[in-house]
């Protein structure tokens, strides 16, 4: 069973940026593929990001390419998400996953596991 925390949320200018940082613990984190999603009330979980188990393999969404880099610390247990060039509507609860994978997922019907979210707001 592994859990996951993120963190580093928060109110940000748009322009700005933001690094999200999630913490697993309870398994071993190198066997996971791990995402980032995010989620504004009344709409479906959007995925955003997900690497590889070695960090070698990154897929993006179209709408954060170029803007978001997913990376991850094997030896520390933790992904992060670093967000340059926020807009408005990038607003919304951003979540990490993980999945026990040889590859990547995009679809959030696969990851098994879950944190709980971290709000980021993008003021305009």
């Amino acid at each position: 069973q592994v859990q996951l925390v993120e963190s580093g949320g928060g109110l940000v200018t748009a322009g700005g940026s933001l690094r999200l940082s999630c913490a697993a613990s309870g398994g071993f984190f190198s066997r996971y593929v791990m995402g980032w999603f995010r989620q504004v009330p009344g709409k479906e979980r959007e995925f955003l990001a997900a690497i590889s188990r070695s960090g070698s393999n990154t897929r993006y969404a179209d709408s954060v390419k170029g803007r978001f880099t997913i990376s991850r610390d094997n030896a520390k247990n933790t992904v992060f998400l670093r967000m340059n060039g926020l807009k408005p509507e990038d607003t919304a609860v951003y979540y990490c996953a993980a999945k026990e994978a040889l590859v990547i997922f995009t679809t959030k019907e696969v990851y098994d596991y879950w944190g709980q979210g971290t709000q980021v707001t993008v003021s305009s």
